[in-house]
């Protein structure tokens, strides 16, 4: 889908600003930091910034395009966030469930624990003291984790079960899951997590289709975002974006998953590809309080209980989650101003995907950009120089 040009001065946005967050993304490309970037800016319901820099394909040299298509990972968690408050406001869920009401096999997960026995670690497995539930499951209190979290007797069971295997179904990858040990007591840390592939299986079982099939019905056919979706068509092939074969800093190859080959696995915490175009519809819904060209997918006190923080005082683990901020049901929430790097306002939120994509959606500013790069090893960097840039652009 096309993006709509930009209007001059009706933002609020300082042109001289904008320009300087083209050069500077035009600089990480000189430099050879990304490949490319398509970059989106849109205020007051106007599109103040679409750019499209560098390459899409740096093996091929094709030029980056503003309609190219992204691994976009973890920002495939807001997506199923949606669709699984959608089925809330149906009354075919409440947050309140347990995962085990839906997905059987997580009913005798237990809990890891390490314990120093003759000298040596070893990792026992007792029931944890409650259940899993859906609300664990969005703001990632489940327990769970990722196999790429710093070195533990739970993750080396992850690595170990290929946790992350593509030729899984959903419903296989959870039933691995669901045998593996917790990392913490559910509900007592935030912890990042595989959570959203298991609330994707819930909602095939819930919806009755698979995850992207039941995606594109309510979701993306809805808001009209044709690009969206866990495979790319061979037509579209010429459109994917790719990074450099190895990382500018490390020197060490980049591996991301090739998009040309289907997977069984539908994960619900990171597998979609899509455009600039389409996420920006999604953030446009959010922003719009639930409701998007005559579309309402969630109610508007929906979206506000989603983009606000549900951890208070609660620990968390781990370097994922940035300074001054909480999490919500699927999207990180700034909570403090004047503690972190990260500008922006209290209430903003967002969320990155591991491939380099970016956004956030500022509601007291009527805003939501989006930074478009496979760069994996440059997320952290690009994250914060184009949110840095973004903000230092506003005027009025």
């Amino acid at each position: 889908m096309a993006v709509a040009e930009p209007i001059a001065g009706s933002t609020g946005l300082n042109p001289q600003a904008l320009a300087r967050l083209r050069a500077a993304f035009a600089s990480l490309v000189e430099r050879r930091r990304v490949p490319g970037a398509v970059l989106l800016i849109e205020r007051h319901g106007v599109i103040a910034c679409c750019d499209s820099l560098g390459l899409q394909d740096p093996l091929r040299g094709l030029p980056m395009r503003n309609d190219s298509i992204f691994r976009i990972y973890s920002m495939t968690k807001p997506i199923v966030s949606v669709a699984v408050l959608m089925l809330v406001e149906r009354g075919r869920l409440s947050l309140r469930d347990p995962v085990a009401k839906f997905l059987p096999e997580f009913a005798g997960v237990q809990l890891g624990v390490e314990r120093r026995i003759d000298g040596e670690s070893q990792l026992q497995q007792v029931a944890p003291r409650r259940t899993i539930t859906l609300h664990d499951l969005l703001r990632h209190t489940a327990g769970l984790t990722y196999e790429f979290h710093e070195p533990s007797a739970v993750q080396k069971s992850y690595v170990d079960a290929n946790i992350g295997a593509r030729w899984r179904s959903n419903a296989e990858h959870c039933a691995v899951l669901a045998g593996l040990p917790l990392m913490h007591e559910p509900g007592s840390v935030w912890n990042y997590s595989r959570a959203t592939d298991v609330l994707g299986r819930v909602v095939e079982v819930v919806g009755g289709l698979p995850l992207g099939a039941y995606l594109k019905r309510e979701v993306f056919d809805p808001l009209g975002m044709p690009d969206t979706g866990f495979t790319v068509p061979p037509p579209e092939h010429a459109r994917i974006a790719e990074p450099f074969a190895t990382d500018p800093d490390s020197a060490a190859p980049i591996t991301v998953f090739d998009a040309r080959l289907p997977a069984a696995l539908e994960s619900g915490g990171g597998g979609l590809f899509s455009t600039a175009a389409d996420y920006a519809r999604f953030l446009r819904l959010l922003l719009n309080g639930g409701t998007l060209d005559g579309v309402r997918l969630l109610g508007r006190k929906t979206v506000e209980a989603m983009t606000a923080d549900h951890l208070g005082a609660l620990p968390r683990a781990g370097e994922v989650l940035p300074v001054g901020h909480g999490f919500g049901l699927g999207v990180a929430v700034k909570t403090h101003l004047g503690i972190g790097t990260e500008p922006g306002s209290v209430g903003t939120y967002g969320w990155s995907g591991a491939g380099g994509t970016s956004f956030f959606v500022d509601p007291q500013e009527a805003m939501f950009a989006l930074v478009m790069v496979q760069a994996p090893g440059q997320l952290d960097e690009v994250r914060e120089l184009f949110r840095q840039l973004v903000y230092a652009a506003i005027d009025t």
